[in-house]
């Protein structure tokens, strides 16, 4: 059996996605707008990146800055922008909401997660800024797609939660716990071996992978950089 580590690198459009992926990367969570923490892209561009590159692709459903899914109304045109991109092509989502009082906002994430009809998905970096991560977790333990928890284990980032994550590592398998852990927001390279050591085995990088900053393309040698650690070389 493979032990090779998943990484996960953000795209932003064809450009990005080419040089991830030339740099060894497994997944991209594709997003627009960076300065909002990440948005839904446009139908065009994840066609334009289906069809440059073969890896998988995760698009993030969200219309607004913040984990808030906002009104009705809101949900209802994610619900059918995420019906557009299953039509263009798209398999797997990101997606997580929280209410005002820092719980899951489970209405809008199982209304979503049901008009994916089985497609995976992963709750993003919102479990982070939860009010209480293990309820969260038992709130959205049945629903169905979700395979996967991106998390630093504190809103704060992974030099913050670290020891959230290593402690989380250690209820894997247990209701609740069963989706694969994606660890990203500050991430860095020297974190990797305490993590690994741990048993994590998927890896998320967005500005670690553009070393000139968020306003350059994706660099395929930072990302092989990180493949190259990931895989013990």
């Amino acid at each position: 059996m493979s032990t090779r580590a998943v990484l996960e690198v953000i795209a932003l459009d064809v450009e990005d996605a080419v040089a991830a992926q030339a740099g060894g990367a497994d997944r991209l969570e594709l997003i627009t707008d960076m300065a909002a923490d990440g948005l839904t892209p446009s139908v065009r561009t994840f066609a334009g990146i289906r069809a440059a590159v073969d890896i998988d692709l995760r698009v993030m459903l969200r219309l607004t800055d913040g984990f808030a899914a906002g009104p009705a109304e809101d949900v209802e045109r994610l619900v059918r922008i995420a019906l557009e991109m299953r039509d263009a092509g798209a398999e797997e989502f990101v997606l997580g909401f929280l209410d005002a009082g820092g719980g899951v906002d489970l209405g809008a994430v199982e209304r979503l997660a049901g008009e994916l009809d089985g497609c995976r998905w992963t709750f993003h970096r919102a479990i982070d800024h939860a009010a209480d991560r293990a309820a969260l977790r038992k709130q959205l333990a049945d629903l169905p797609g979700l395979d996967t928890y991106l998390t630093a284990g504190s809103a704060a980032g992974v030099d913050d939660g670290l020891p959230t994550l290593l402690a989380e590592a250690a209820h894997r398998g247990e209701p609740g716990y069963e989706p694969r852990l994606l660890v990203g927001g500050g991430l860095r390279l020297d974190h990797v071996p305490a993590l690994r050591a741990a048993g994590f085995d998927a890896f998320h990088i967005g500005g670690a992978a553009r070393p000139a900053g968020w306003d350059e393309p994706v660099s395929t040698t930072a990302v092989a950089e990180w493949r190259a650690v990931l895989d013990g070389k």
